[in-house]
């Protein structure tokens, strides 16, 4: 189900882009730069340059928490309703391997594990830091002094994010997540867990994997 979900935010991602010609967004320009089927980041040179790693079977896990983060090639987003960890997968010369999200789990502080999420529903929930919306017309009357808007008043709602905008923010996210399926290694992407909590009340992790190479549970640093 959680990989029908990622397909159908992935196909009404592109919709949205096609339906939009003579557009040159940077969620347009990504497209023209890499196949649509390319996701994930770059893989460190070792499992020893993440903060944490562990053995599964023949492959090695490099692991490191992001809290709140989400780390792209474009710069950094953020998110209040997921918690974000950065892994490689690394294993002999040739080696291949069957990339599941499914088999990652996050313990935090103890608590029951957390099931990893597809990037699709994280981009409900995604800001830019760097974004800076246009800047409010200021209105006539306030400086004639006679119209509304007086000093006890509210100030005015955000202007909405651009759809352009938001579609580069989705597609930034998809393409730094963990890519699935059959693989050579080493791979390397992120991978989402729903945590509303703030990262400074997290005192104790564990990523625990499960899948084609095996079992490992690796102790995470928090922030």
């Amino acid at each position: 189900m959680r990989n029908i979900s990622a397909l159908r935010i992935g196909a009404l991602i592109a919709a949205v882009c096609v339906c939009a010609p003579g557009q040159d967004t940077p969620a347009k320009e990504a497209q023209k730069e890499a196949p649509s089927d390319t996701k994930g980041l770059p893989p460190r040179a070792t499992p020893g340059d993440y903060q944490a790693h562990g053995k599964a079977g023949a492959a090695t896990i490099g692991a490191e928490f992001k809290g709140h983060a989400i780390p792209t090639m474009q710069g950094t987003l953020t998110t209040e309703d997921y918690v974000i960890v950065e892994i490689g997968m690394f294993g002999a010369p040739d080696a291949r391997l069957q990339l599941v999200l499914g088999d990652f789990s996050l313990r935090i502080n103890g608590k029951k594990p957390l099931e990893s999420q597809p990037y699709g529903l994280v981009i409900r929930n995604v800001k830019d830091p760097e974004y800076e919306p246009p800047a409010a017309q200021k209105s006539k009357t306030s400086l004639g002094g006679g119209g509304q808007g007086g000093a006890g008043d509210p100030p005015p709602s955000p202007p909405p994010i651009p759809i352009g905008v938001q579609r580069a923010m989705a597609q930034r996210v998809q393409k730094s997540a963990l890519p699935e399926g059959d693989r050579p290694l080493p791979q390397a992407g992120l991978i989402f867990f729903q945590y509303r909590g703030k990262s400074k009340g997290i005192h104790s992790m564990e990523l625990m994997y499960a899948g084609a190479a095996g079992k490992a549970t690796i102790a995470l640093q928090p922030e």
